[in-house]
């Protein structure tokens, strides 16, 4: 209800956004990124290319930012991603495609944040509840600090958010997310 009409109005910003990407460095405007979905079944996530194509290269050349890499699955001040990329990011823009993987039934508005195939094993035994729902756009870990939250807190929200959900959570979570947003807390 919400994905079909949001999808037709996000159409010209998706076009604006891929049209800057493309006219600022060389690579595909959309990256997919394999992850874990309903039951176990994986897909490709999509997401606008916030980083040069030759990322590993660049990061070889930083060997101190893999430790960081491996520990927080995130880096704060990543030499791989682009100028439009940092700037997407910021504002959670480059998750936008992510609105088709809603409407193909892979994703949901809220959820828990997705996860790829290797990830699961921090999960441990709360890796079958995650499994049982979609993941989402936004959810918990989007409006309680996004990448400054530990890991370990995202793995947590993730399952309060599982085991709590209710309509009313889901429509707090999509109120909360503008403000969490436009603070920029944790984005990067």
């Amino acid at each position: 209800t919400i994905a079909i009409p949001l999808a037709i109005l996000l159409i010209p910003v998706l076009a604006i956004f891929g049209l800057v990407i493309k006219l600022t460095s060389p690579g595909p405007i959309i990256h997919k990124r394999r992850v874990m979905g309903v039951n176990g079944k994986q897909f490709d996530a999509y997401k606008f290319r916030t980083m040069y194509v030759n990322g590993d290269e660049i990061l070889a050349q930083h060997p101190e930012l893999k430790e960081e890499l491996e520990r927080n699955h995130k880096l704060k001040n990543d030499p791989r991603i682009t100028r439009i990329g940092g700037f997407l990011r910021k504002f959670s823009l480059d998750e936008l495609p992510q609105i088709f993987n809603v409407l193909k039934g892979e994703m949901s508005i809220v959820g828990p944040r997705m996860i790829s195939p290797e990830e699961i094993l921090e999960y441990d035994q709360w890796d079958i509840n995650l499994l049982t729902v979609r993941p989402g756009i936004t959810g918990l870990w989007q409006v309680s600090g996004r990448s400054d939250v530990s890991y370990e807190q995202r793995v947590r929200y993730d399952m309060h958010y599982i085991r709590n959900w209710t309509i009313w959570l889901d429509i707090q979570l999509i109120i909360q997310t503008f403000p969490a947003v436009l603070r920029q807390r944790g984005a990067y």
